[in-house]
């Protein structure tokens, strides 16, 4: 075990975090700290655990992710969202060991016509995108090996996303009104998992890519409702009863945090310095669905 790669993993039972667990066991010398074991509200307690586990390799997939909470607790979505990943860049830093840390499509406000780039302009709609920008520059100031992997609209066959929501409400309405006029990319934890993966074998072979920030979402493009639509369509397939689906703007959905209208994502930059692509997004939804 002693030649494995020490890796340190920031949160237990999250989406991203669950796909890496089931990736790399066995892979590497893999140490996970959830909440239980992490306060990531107390700095102390994450600079005296990395010190104590002194890992090769830092991932942290852990974050405030109830956008429309955040509106109204931005205190603990600063802390875990910015102040925490600031924490992590600098012990990595110290130890000297690189951080992949995960952002988000929300630190943009969705105006560009065109999928966004790494260099654009940043615009954040809500506290969420405010805080997750902020972990962002915290860990940019740093200045350590670190990669930053912003991704858009994630889900699993566990947790609580959009995809088991829409599995649930199609099977008990007749209707369901879903917001059209918000384009994007799901994107499958198993995706950003496997992604992640040959991130950390191309860096491992001696073979890897300028650090910094890059985008990594699933490629090709939809709506919420075109994603619900997918979903249903593999409801159908199976025989199970499945809502007619109605699509509406998000004028007439609205929530305590605003969404950008556009999430896209360019993610030719990964491609282009590390050599990783992802697939279409209805090829990652028909994969997680079968339970890979």
């Amino acid at each position: 075990m002693s030649d494995l790669l020490r890796v340190l993993l920031i949160g237990a039972n999250g989406q991203v975090s669950t796909e890496l667990q089931r990736r790399l066991a066995g892979k590497v010398q893999l140490s996970v700290l959830g909440s239980a074991a992490l306060d990531l509200t107390d700095p102390s307690a994450i600079r005296e655990q990395v010190r104590a586990y002194q890992p090769d390799l830092i991932i942290n997939p852990a974050a405030h992710t109830a956008v429309d909470k955040a509106e109204s607790e931005p205190e603990l979505a600063l802390a875990i969202n910015a102040t925490a990943p600031g924490v992590l860049a600098e012990e990595a830093a110290r130890i000297g060991a690189p951080l992949i840390h995960y952002s988000t499509d929300y630190v943009f406000d969705g105006s560009k016509p065109a999928p966004y780039v790494e260099t654009d302009p940043t615009a954040p709609l809500g506290v969420y995108g405010q805080s997750k920008l902020a972990g962002e520059q915290a860990i940019q100031a740093v200045g350590g090996e670190h990669l930053i992997l912003r991704t858009s609209w994630v889900y699993a066959a566990h947790g609580r996303n959009f995809l088991l929501t829409m599995q649930r409400l199609l099977q008990e309405k007749p209707e369901l009104k879903v917001v059209a006029d918000q384009i994007g990319a799901p994107t499958w934890a198993g995706t950003i998992a496997d992604s992640t993966v040959r991130l950390i074998e191309r860096w491992q072979a001696g073979q890897p890519g300028a650090w910094g920030l890059y985008h990594l979402t699933a490629s090709g493009e939809t709506s919420w409702f075109g994603f619900a639509e997918a979903i249903g369509e593999t409801l159908r397939q199976a025989g199970k009863p499945c809502a007619n689906l109605v699509p509406i703007p998000s004028s007439e959905y609205p929530t305590p945090a605003r969404r950008p209208l556009n999430s896209r994502l360019s993610c030719e930059r990964l491609a282009s310095e590390w050599g990783v692509r992802q697939a279409p997004w209805h090829d990652g939804l028909l994969e997680c669905l079968r339970g890979a």
